[in-house]
């Protein structure tokens, strides 16, 4: 049985590895929260650390990598597979910079480091095959960061204190790298939009205080799996509706 030219059992290997892949993510966020190195003898000896096994994190991973198989495809060439190699790589860090943000109300600089890297890895990839891929993602590498860095510096002069965290100026920054110029402003535009949207209902509901900090990381990473599977101009036509209270299509 074949879905989207793709066996059935190659969507269940890919859910298998997102499963596993979820659950070394899981260890890698306990060794960082810890500030403990991630990779030693007993990276596998989880049960050693007394980890708790986060199920949640694991079945969502195998199901994005599930997604990612389906959306992206699978090729016989390597570079037409590195949409599926890219986000692959992606989807466990940004679980994990969600997750621990969620938490702790921080991004861990290794994390977001590990992400710089990899993203400027695969742009010296793609430089190799189209070197204006590698440019846009350079682009969105200075605009990711440059918009949060400002909103962070006008935030800190206006109201005397960050208006969020240089943690989420460096996961903007990465993420350019991995979306682009046109996408890391998408991301911007939806990640402040839910931001609004469930802050006002976390403080109307009373689930959060006034004065209580609400991490803005997992907007970030909710954005970026939404323009990740859903297309571009999809989004740019509701945003337009929602922006424009309805009256975008009917101008039309």
């Amino acid at each position: 049985m074949y879905i989207n030219d793709i066996h059935i059992l190659l969507y269940v290997v890919a859910g298998i590895l997102g499963f596993i892949v979820g659950a070394i993510t899981n260890y890698c966020n306990h060794r960082m929260i810890e500030e403990k190195k991630i990779f030693t003898k007993d990276i596998f000896k989880f049960k050693k650390e007394n980890i708790h096994t986060n199920y949640i994190l694991m079945i969502s991973n195998a199901i994005i990598y599930i997604a990612l198989l389906y959306f992206c495809g699978l090729h016989s060439k390597f570079y037409e597979n590195l949409s599926l190699i890219k986000f692959g790589l992606l989807t466990p860090m940004l679980l994990s910079a969600l997750t621990i943000d969620y938490k702790l109300q921080i991004i861990p600089n290794r994390l977001n480091l590990t992400m710089f890297e990899v993203g400027l890895l695969l742009m010296f990839i793609y430089g190799t095959i189209n070197i204006n891929i590698a440019f846009d993602m350079l682009q969105g590498m200075i605009c990711g960061a440059g918009i949060f860095l400002i909103i962070t510096l006008l935030g800190g002069f206006i109201a005397g204190k960050e208006a969020m965290g240089f943690g989420d100026v460096k996961l903007m920054g990465a993420l350019g790298l991995f979306f682009g110029r046109n996408n890391i402003i998408m991301i911007t535009v939806i990640a402040f939009l839910l931001g609004a949207i469930i802050s006002v209902f976390l403080l109307a509901t009373k689930i959060k205080k006034s004065d209580e900090y609400i991490p803005f990381g997992p907007f970030i990473v909710i954005a970026a799996f939404i323009v990740l599977f859903i297309p571009f101009e999809i989004l740019k036509n509701v945003l337009f509706e929602i922006f424009t209270l309805g009256l975008y299509n009917s101008a039309k």
